[in-house]
């Protein structure tokens, strides 16, 4: 579960206490930072990573918002610090990952929540928000989906091909190699030790089981096992048609262009919308700053 790789490259970046639940039989890795006063019934943020991230990809935000609140950054089953169970001990599915989730929200008994998900976080953070709706109060999504789609680009196609993945994912780690570059627009590229962070927990066959299974479990047809409940997903958007929601962007992102922007407008068209011009995938590489900003504008004029 630790990530020694270059870890003295990487962690003065993340200097949090780690945290630890057991979910469904396996240690579930969590950040928690709140400000010394909190008390029960003050706002949280709960984020959620996607793949092949985890929440090292949240320190500027865990860092600019924990001393107003109670800010909950987690690793999912078999990413970050986490642990890595086998595929034959794990499942490695949507439903998992939501009731994984809905476990930890509830067992830590988090109300007034705001849920801040990045990537397939965002379809597996909003299945936790809607079964657990009167927990959550906000959402702030970014470069995202929770609804279905056909579109796969090439790259991550190439990941879904049962005899490939294995090769390419956990044995070459293209897909997480690839997203250091592919996935941000940072000018000259992402700095070492940042890089460093990204990949840290990912460093070996075993270690990037979930990367290959996250790819190969997003659903494209009623055929894949994870459809019905991405489907269930979708259909349950509309429970937060009436709450704040923050749609953030990065608008050079390939795998989540603008048309997830909008596609998520129909579902919440009173939404608030930013849109960060320069940044990609990993706008929270490329932009902090405006992230950021979007964020305490968001909340200042939506407060709980």
């Amino acid at each position: 579960m630790s990530a020694k790789k270059n870890e003295s490259l990487w962690r003065p970046l993340y200097p949090y206490e780690s945290h630890f639940l057991k979910v469904g039989g396996f240690d579930l890795h969590y950040v928690d930072e709140k400000p010394a006063d909190w008390t029960p019934g003050r706002p949280v943020l709960f984020m959620v990573h996607g793949n092949p991230t985890w929440s090292f990809f949240f320190r500027a935000l865990i860092n600019a918002f924990r001393e107003e609140y109670r800010v909950i950054a987690v690793d999912q089953i078999g990413c970050g610090l986490s642990e890595k169970p086998s595929a034959s001990l794990y499942p490695y599915r949507m439903e998992r990952r939501i009731a994984d989730l809905c476990d930890l929200a509830a067992r830590l008994d988090l109300s007034n929540v705001t849920l801040v998900a990045h990537d397939w976080g965002g379809a597996v953070g909003m299945g936790c928000a809607e079964r657990l709706h009167e927990r959550f109060t906000r959402l702030v999504l970014m470069n995202t989906a929770a609804f279905r789609s056909q579109r796969c680009p090439f790259r991550i196609y190439l990941g879904r091909i049962p005899f490939l993945s294995p090769f390419l994912i956990q044995g070459l780690n293209a897909f997480c190699r690839g997203a250091l570059r592919w996935a941000s627009e940072k000018p000259g590229g992402l700095d070492p030790e940042v890089a460093a962070g990204l990949v840290a927990p990912y460093d070996s066959w075993r270690s990037r089981v979930a990367v290959s299974k996250f790819v190969r479990d997003v659903p494209l047809s009623d055929k894949d096992p994870s459809y019905k409940t991405l489907v269930e997903v979708e259909e349950n958007l509309s429970l937060f048609r009436d709450k704040p929601v923050l749609l953030c962007w990065g608008v050079r992102d390939w795998c989540f262009p603008t048309e997830f922007l909008k596609r998520f407008l129909s579902d919440f068209p009173e939404a608030e919308v930013r849109k960060i011009d320069s940044a990609g995938h990993y706008l929270l590489e490329d932009a902090p700053e405006e992230v950021i900003e979007a964020l305490t504008a968001f909340f200042e004029k939506y407060p709980v």
